[in-house]
């Protein structure tokens, strides 16, 4: 919606607060997102929703581009720009902590709990 809204010809003063406002709210429940994810180990497709919440970040950060750059209105605001900064930096935490989790993960699977024939022998199967 956000990105409708720049698109739109409005008077940006009435929509500045709440444009940033939601822009922090954003951002805090991407913060929120990354927490869980990180404490829950156990957590299911674990890769997968990794993915999803890096995906997120990449859309967010998009977002911010397209406010901080010369054709956006708000860039008129003065402190725009600081905000956006310090938006990306949060952001930018939140992706890192999430690549290195990943990438640690895919180290630790490298090997099968499980031998072929050792799962053939759990199983029953017989051996050719």
């Amino acid at each position: 919606m956000i990105k409708d809204l720049l698109r739109l010809d409005i008077d940006t003063g009435l929509f500045y607060r709440q444009t940033m406002g939601d822009l922090d709210f954003i951002s805090s429940v991407m913060d929120t997102l990354t927490e869980k994810f990180l404490s829950n180990i156990k957590f299911l497709d674990r890769e997968i929703e990794a993915d999803n919440i890096l995906d997120a970040e990449w859309k967010f950060n998009q977002l911010l581009n397209e406010l901080s750059n010369n054709g956006s209105p708000y860039v008129s605001f003065p402190e725009t720009q600081a905000w956006i900064d310090k938006l990306k930096s949060e952001s930018e935490k939140r992706r890192k902590q999430l690549e290195e989790v990943t990438e640690t993960a895919e180290h630790s699977m490298t090997e099968p709990v499980v031998t072929h024939a050792e799962l053939n022998g759990l199983l029953g199967a017989s051996q050719v």
